[in-house]
Parts: C-alpha cells; sequence; structure tokens
C-alpha cells in the first residue's frame, strides 16, 4: 500500500477522541483566563463541548463554514453563520480572549477564514497537518497531508482492512 498514493486512514474511536481532546483542554487550561469558546462547525462542536466542561468556560458560540465543489474544480469556501457580532465586542473587535476549537485542520482555508475574524484568538485544534498547521496555536496530534481521519462520528462497527494489502490474521 505504501507508494501506492491511496491516503493512509487513521480511525478513531470515542474514546481516543476523548483523550485527545481532553489533553488539548489541559495544554489549554494555563494558557489564559478564556471568555468564550467559538467552535467551528460541525467537527468543533465535539472537541468544544469536551473543552469547555474541563476549563469551565460557559459561553460557546458556533461559526459555520461550508466547503462546496464539485468534484472537477477546487472548493470554495462560504461563510454560512457568523460569530454573533457581540461576541466579537466582548471580546475587543479582535477575538481577544476567545478559544476557537476544531476538530482537525488540514489545508488551513477554513481556519484562515475563521482567523481572519478573530485575529488575536486563541486557535485550538485535536489534530492537525502540515499545511494548515502554521494557522493554529495549539494542537495534540499532528498526521501527514496524505491521512484522512475518521472520526467516531463519522464511523460505524466495521470491519478494518490490514494496514498491508493481503495481511488478515
Amino acid at each position: 500500500m505504501a507508494g501506492s498514493g491511496a491516503p493512509k486512514a487513521f480511525p478513531v474511536s470515542w474514546d481516543q477522541f476523548h483523550r485527545d481532546a481532553r489533553a488539548l483542554a489541559w495544554r489549554l487550561s494555563g494558557q489564559g483566563q478564556w471568555q468564550a469558546i467559538v467552535a467551528i462547525t460541525r467537527g468543533g462542536l465535539v472537541p468544544a463541548a469536551i473543552v469547555a466542561r474541563e476549563l469551565g468556560i460557559r459561553l460557546i458560540e458556533t461559526v459555520c463554514v461550508a466547503s462546496y465543489h464539485d468534484y472537477k474544480s477546487q472548493s470554495e469556501l462560504k461563510v454560512i453563520k457568523e460569530v454573533s457580532p457581540n461576541l466579537i465586542h466582548l471580546a475587543g473587535g479582535d477575538g481577544a480572549g476567545i478559544l476557537i476549537i476544531d476538530d482537525l485542520v488540514d489545508t488551513g482555508k477554513t481556519a484562515k477564514v475563521v482567523r481572519d475574524m478573530m485575529p488575536k484568538a486563541h486557535f485550538a485544534t485535536v489534530y492537525a497537518k502540515p499545511m494548515g498547521r502554521p494557522l493554529v496555536d495549539t494542537f495534540i496530534t499532528e498526521v501527514s497531508q496524505d491521512t484522512w481521519i475518521y472520526f467516531p462520528w463519522d464511523m460505524g462497527l466495521t470491519f478494518q482492512p490490514p494496514i498491508k494489502e493481503g495481511e488478515t490474521g
């Protein structure tokens, strides 16, 4: 399989994701007095709930960014729900004291759109890929750009083929 150009599979169980999101909260705990969390939907909702619980943050907002594409053209990002102007005002207009949470930074396109809304916010993700990594302040695990992360909310209980083709036990 190595060198075949196929993406690497990285399945993440609920237990592992919970541990990784708690590790993110632990890492963030000494970095500031956070006024609020902005979760990037949809992937940021679960880690935002875990981080909010662990750090005692009650004010949680969402920003909704959708990627539209057909399979011939590069995707275009569209903000379908912005952060509340009241929250931006609370954060001095630039996001200071705000935690932005997402599950993953991949190419960094979504991260750049959200970072531009709140340039002084602290951007944290559970997982990071090399192209998007420079846009986040804190993350837990870096995976290669050609790795496809299978999040627990996207999976059912099914057989996983071995990494090396032809190996079945």
